[in-house]
Parts: structure tokens; sequence; C-alpha cells
């Protein structure tokens, strides 16, 4: 009990806006609006905007051309292949709607498809009751069909008010603010994507309100939800894959502790700081009996996220890391778990992991105020560093090739408030963390175009 009433004690002061209103910040933009990207707003604003009910969407279309293969990792000493390869898909296309049963309670829900198809599912074949039974797969198409978002709120005081269900978990700037016309670069930004489930949603009660005076607020949000499976950690996504799903539900164990704080005290800028605890994680496990012979997993993940925007410029900026115990044993026990499963099995699991990204974006239009229809048009750089393979405990030996310093450069071109055109060129340096430096390996280059919408397109 002394432990849980100190991790709701981290959560109460440790919290988000934006996992809180993530349907919100999709409002469609205004014109005086169309200079900025989309600011988050706060929880209790979801009763402004409409007097019923809304129904929105948002989605994204992408084309790579690339340089490099698909085998980092197995390529031989240079890394990556040197070998045309170009795609084509829709990674996403989402649909959300908010519903007013009454002025203070709301129910809201989001659905995503991915990749145009409905995914994969798992189940555990029963033998006698005993959690050792095999894996059963049914496989009916590629890509995924989610609800990434389904909760009911209770609007209370706009300090305090509270939402149970299925919500985003606000660890990081890209979970945080995950629709398109929050990120410059034709894809979301490959670090965050890589480390994290992306968008990372799972099943709980949430806090959220803001309190202050003037222009300075706060903004929180404090979470109970479902934790992570260690089965899902490995060697090249690090924690991403550890979040729940395979199964029809999810293991409540070990729950997780989730909170992140925005400050908004200067005109333009958002601070924000979240947190993620998940004690004892291996109770998370498929098959309890997985971890039964080492000490607790614990999982500690932090970030520290910034962005600014007047009318010349938006910048943005975002640290995630955090660590996990017991990642010795972690391997071993995955390296011999079940080939039927949907787990990698890639060792070895990292103690750390670390991404920090940077973009800068300049709003041409702003400089030629006098041109009437002159384009909304944004160039950028973006820079991003990631490892999942940072330090590694004593006894396994990380893979430098999971090094990954990474610069985009390109432009975003707005026709309409809510509707943007990308296009970009992206290069890797593989194996090393330094942002000009030279490597052994193979650099990974690619061109990417892409398009992207989010908008409220009905309401009452």
């Amino acid at each position: 009990m002394k432990r849980l009433f100190g991790l709701l004690t981290i959560s109460t002061m440790m919290v988000s806006v934006q996992a809180a209103e993530p349907i919100s910040n999709n409002t469609l933009l205004t014109d005086t609006q169309e200079t900025q990207n989309v600011q988050a707003k706060a929880p209790s604003d979801e009763v402004i905007g409409y007097d019923k009910w809304r129904i929105g969407s948002y989605g994204e279309m992408l084309a790579a051309f690339k340089d490099y293969g698909l085998n980092r990792f197995y390529g031989g000493s240079k890394g990556n292949t040197k070998k045309n390869h170009n795609e084509i898909s829709i990674p996403r296309f989402v649909l959300e709607g908010e519903y007013k049963i009454t002025p203070k309670w709301i129910l809201a829900a989001e659905i995503e498809f991915e990749s145009g198809g409905t995914g994969i599912t798992y189940e555990i074949e029963s033998q006698s009751g005993s959690e050792n039974g095999e894996y059963e797969t049914e496989v009916e198409k590629g890509g995924e069909v989610a609800l990434e978002q389904f909760h009911l709120t209770r609007l209370i005081t706009p300090a305090f008010n509270v939402r149970v269900g299925h919500m985003i978990i606000p660890v990081g700037l890209t979970n945080s603010h995950h629709e398109p016309l929050n990120f410059f670069t034709a894809a979301r930004p490959e670090g965050a994507t890589t480390l994290l489930a992306s968008t990372w949603h799972e099943t709980g009660i949430a806090a959220f309100g803001r309190f202050g005076k003037g222009t300075a607020t706060f903004d929180y949000e404090a979470m109970i939800t479902s934790g992570l499976n260690p089965n899902g950690f490995d060697s090249y996504n690090w924690v991403k894959k550890a979040k729940q799903g395979f199964l029809e539900v999810d293991n409540f164990t070990a729950p997780a502790y989730t909170a992140r704080l925005n400050w908004t005290g200067i005109p333009g800028l958002r601070v924000g700081a979240s947190i993620f605890y998940n004690p004892k994680a291996q109770k998370n496990a498929d098959k309890l009996i997985t971890y039964a012979e080492y000490d607790d997993v614990n999982v500690l993940l932090y970030s520290f996220d910034a962005q600014y925007i007047n009318k010349y410029i938006t910048a943005r900026a975002n640290y995630l890391s955090g660590n996990i115990t017991e990642t010795v044993g972690v391997t071993a026990a995955n390296r011999r778990y079940s080939s039927k499963s949907p787990y990698s099995r890639m060792g070895p699991v990292a103690k750390r992991a670390v991404d920090w990204s940077a973009e800068v974006g300049v709003n041409i239009k702003s400089f030629f105020p006098g041109i009437k229809g002159f384009p909304t048009i944004y160039p950028f750089v973006h820079y991003n560093y990631y490892n999942p393979q940072e330090e590694c405990e004593q006894g396994l030996i990380g893979d430098n090739r999971c090094q990954v310093s990474l610069w985009s450069f390109g432009l975003n071109w707005r026709p309409l408030p809510n509707l943007v055109v990308k296009a970009d060129y992206t290069t890797r340096q593989i194996g090393t963390s330094k942002m000009f430096s030279s490597s052994e390996y193979n650099s990974e280059n690619e061109f990417r175009i892409g398009v992207a919408y989010q908008l409220w397109f009905a309401k009452k």
C-alpha cells in the first residue's frame, strides 16, 4: 500500500493535457491559425466547439524511395545493402467522435485503420486449464484495425476531472501529439516510433485538469492503466512490442502509472514532462512461469519536450529515455519462448534506450504579408538520434548498428489549414551518435512524399 500511495503521489505531481484531450486538438483550423500547427487544449475545453456531438478524422498517405534494402542487421559487416527499394502505403486512417450525454458527461471513441487491414489474432490453446498452452493464430489480412480510444469523461471542475476507458499514454512528444499536423516529417518521428508503440493506448482510469492564473497555466493528467508485457521486449524495438493486445484481454496484475505535466506560461510556448512506471511487469507475461526464476522486472520511462510557435517559426524538441531492470534474465527467458508466439525473442534486451530529436520550420508566407494568395510553405530541418541498445547490463553485448543519427530536410505545403503535403529527404548514419560524422556502415537515404489531413467534418 505504501508503494501504491507513493506512485499515486508521483502521478498526481507529474501529468498531461494532450492525452487527456487527444481528440479536441484536431479542431479544424481557422484562417488566423493557418500559420501555426494544432495547439493542445485543456481537458475542460472539451465543452467548447459543439453542443451535442461531433465527428472527425485524420489520415496519412506516404510514398518512400529508398537506396537501401531491408537487412541492416543481417546484411554483413557494412550494415544495410545498397539496393533501390520503394514503398507506398496508407499508414493510417482514423475516425473519431465525441458525444455529450449531458454537458458534464462525454463519450468519445477513435478507431484506427492501419495499412487497410484487419490484423492477426492470437490465443493460447488451453491444456486442462494450464497456462502452458501453445499459441494459435488466425491470419485474415495484413494491417490492423484498432480501437485506439474509447472513454467516458466526467467534467467536474477545471482543476479536477475523471476519465475511464481506453486512452493514449502521454509519454513523449509523438504519443502526446501524434496527429499529422503536429510534426513536419513525412512519417512520424522515427526514434519515438522505434522505441515505443505509436500510437500507444491502454485501458484504465485518469484524473486531469488545469490550474494556474493568467497565461501561466499547468495542465496535468495522472493515469493507472494496464502495463507492459516483457515477452515483447527485444533488441531493436526495446519496449515497443511489449504493449499488450495480442490476446482477448489484457493482464492487469501489474498495472502501470503514467503522468504528464504541461506548462504554457509564455505565448506560443508549451513545455511538457512525462513519466511512466510499471513495477513487477513480469506479472503481465502471457505465461507467469516465464520469469519465475528471476527478480522483478521494473520499467521506468521518462520524457521532456517543448514546442514554440509564432507567425514566423515552429520549433519542437523531445528527449525520451528510461530503464529496465533484470534485462539479463528477460533476455534469457525470451529466447526460450515458443516460436509460435507473436514475439520476436530477439536479444539482448537493453537496460537503457534513448531517443532525442529537434525540428524547426519557417513560415515563408509570414515574410510576404502583402502578397494575396501567397502559399503557406514551411521549409524545415529535423534531427533525430536514437538507440534501442544505448546501455546493456554486464554480460550482454549490444549491436552498435542500433545507433542511428538521422537528418531530414524538406517542405510542408498547406493548401488548406487542415491539409498538408509533405516532402523530405532523409539520411541516416548508422553506428554513430554524432551529428556530423562518418561511419563504417553504409548510410541509408530516402526521399519521401506524404499527404495528410485532420479535421472535424460534422457537428451539432
